[in-house]
């Protein structure tokens, strides 16, 4: 049984686009709200409050101070803010849903986790690792850092008093579904213990033995967060995402992995990012979120 059944879920939107490289997450929200986020739970018997969203700068009114870290002052603010909703959610003892935007915004989830619970784990379900470093990152985009500044590896300017660092434990990050890794990355894993369940792994091995040995990794005091991209899912199921790559989860293997998220009842909190509705085809993508996001708060066929 999932923990959320006698929670209330607090919906939150960070439409940010300004960590990633290409526009239109910043409508993300919208459209998994649209795809009817709030009936859908509903009908699962679930207490849903929808903050709205958190107000956000546009690439147009923005200048980039730093190509190493791009628009990063501003990104680090509304993560800022992200943290401050998260962290109200969670002393009102409700469960944080936070709908993305570009990946960018786990840290504002991760980062409100760690200041009220201290360092916890986080399954990271995504095509990427985003673990590259300011100094090493191939575009400079800061939705591909998330994991490494939740490690407190990427600098000083992802510092902030809204959150300690580190936020994450490096044993206690499983990274499910990746199929692309930067060479830097490929070394800070190896460095770091980071587990690492690659599409490979999942075809060789069968996703429910992967989904266990994550779950294991991950749990442990503090919180456990699930932060899910949906270009974890193959392009041809989820065409409207930030960052596609073929080769990704089926319909039924994303819906499996957050079944057994929820029938685990480890994860206290969730992210749904990087839909981008310009790219969708008749909002196929934030249908699926919904969905998503339904079978990670408990909906089963039985």
């Amino acid at each position: 049984m999932s923990s959320t059944e006698t929670q209330p879920v607090v919906v939150i939107g960070a439409p940010l686009d300004l960590g990633a490289g290409r526009r239109g997450v910043d409508m993300g929200p919208s459209a998994i709200r649209y795809a009817g986020l709030a009936k859908r739970l509903a009908a699962m018997g679930l207490e849903v409050e929808d903050w709205g969203n958190i107000q956000v700068p546009v690439p147009e009114a923005t200048s980039v101070s730093d190509e190493h870290a791009r628009f990063l002052p501003e990104v680090k603010a509304v993560c800022e803010e992200v943290a401050r909703c998260v962290r109200q959610a969670i002393e009102k003892g409700a469960f944080p849903l936070v709908l993305g935007g570009d990946h960018s915004i786990a840290l504002g989830s991760l980062g409100a986790l760690a200041s009220v619970y201290g360092p916890g784990g986080v399954l990271y379900v995504d095509a990427h690792g985003d673990l590259n470093l300011p100094k090493s990152s191939p575009s400079g985009n800061v939705h591909g850092m998330v994991l490494s500044a939740a490690l407190g590896l990427a600098g000083s300017g992802f510092e902030s008093p809204e959150w300690p660092l580190p936020m994450v434990e490096a044993g206690r990050i499983a990274i499910v579904g990746v199929r692309s890794l930067d060479e830097p990355e490929r070394e800070l894993v190896r460095e770091l213990g980071v587990k690492v369940y690659t599409m490979n792994d999942i075809d060789r091995l069968g996703l429910e033995q992967v989904m266990g040995s994550a779950l294991d990794d991950v749990a442990g005091a503090g919180f456990v967060h699930v932060s899910f991209d949906l270009d974890a899912v193959d392009p041809d199921t989820a065409p409207g995402v930030g960052t596609p790559v073929r080769g990704g989860l089926s319909y039924r293997e994303a819906h499996l992995t957050l079944e057994l998220v929820a029938e685990s009842g480890l994860a206290g909190s969730l992210d749904i990012v990087e839909v981008n509705p310009i790219l969708d085809r008749e909002n196929a993508t934030a249908k699926l979120a919904v969905e998503l996001v339904a079978s990670a708060l408990g909906a089963r066929i039985l």
